[in-house]
């Protein structure tokens, strides 16, 4: 039994024995570990462990290699945290704020961040398409959010998310294609297993690549190759100076 899955250990204990450290950072497969073990309810455990095996510790860094090492990040539909709070201790650097519709979801993430003692992200419960702030940020990232969103409402919403990032700034946006066809269908049997019915758009990639170009953006994509059939894809977009 590791110190992370002693209830009667303190919790300053169980974090200082149980994470790993590069240089005064979490290395990932320790910050992955810890995060599952933060969560006390088993659901929330149970949902952490499925959400990590999908976006696994390569793809994590791969996004992370776009995010500056120190600087503000603000991270949209954060679900359980799991993510921001992983890049809140890969990144001690970074000051992450954190977004999401559900206000349990944002507990969790709150209560999991006071027990690894992170103090550089802060979550908040709010529909991400109405949130508004007047700071801006130096990145701003989105992990499998826009296909949950009416189509209706994302380019709206994108045009936010372009006035809430620095000049210069990065967005990152990891969403899912609608090519292949099979590997769509895959995403599709299993985004209803846990949302029903409510609508879902898996948007073509040149579609949205026009829509962040057009609201001044350089936009560059890749897709994300992973050993189970999703169609992940990578859009890494930076907003112009001028």
């Amino acid at each position: 039994m590791t110190s992370a899955e002693n209830p009667t250990e303190p919790v300053s204990a169980r974090v200082q024995t149980s994470s790993r450290t590069l240089h005064g950072r979490a290395t990932g497969a320790s910050a992955i570990r810890d995060v599952i073990h933060s969560f006390r309810n088993p659901i929330a455990r149970a949902y952490s462990r499925v959400r990590f095996a999908i976006v696994r510790q390569p793809f994590l860094e791969e996004i992370g290699q776009y995010l500056p090492d120190s600087g503000d990040v603000l991270d949209l539909g954060c679900g359980f945290g799991l993510f921001s709070l992983f890049y809140a201790m890969t990144k001690p650097g970074l000051q992450i704020v954190a977004v999401d519709l559900d206000p349990g979801r944002v507990a969790a993430a709150t209560a999991s961040a006071e027990y690894l003692e992170l103090t550089n992200v802060a979550y908040e419960a709010s529909d991400v398409t109405t949130w508004a702030t007047e700071r801006q940020f130096d990145a701003i990232y989105m992990l499998d959010l826009l296909h949950h969103l009416p189509q209706s409402r994302v380019r709206a919403f994108l045009a936010v998310v372009a006035g809430l990032v620095r000049p210069g700034g990065t967005v990152i946006i990891k969403d899912v294609a609608d090519r292949p066809r099979y590997k769509m269908l895959f995403t599709l049997l299993l985004d209803r297993l846990l949302v029903g019915m409510e609508p879902i758009r898996y948007w073509p990639p040149d579609e949205l690549v026009a829509i962040l170009r057009g609201l001044g953006f350089d936009v560059a994509m890749h897709r994300m190759n992973d050993v189970l059939p999703y169609p992940h894809i990578l859009y890494v977009c930076r907003r112009r100076a001028s």
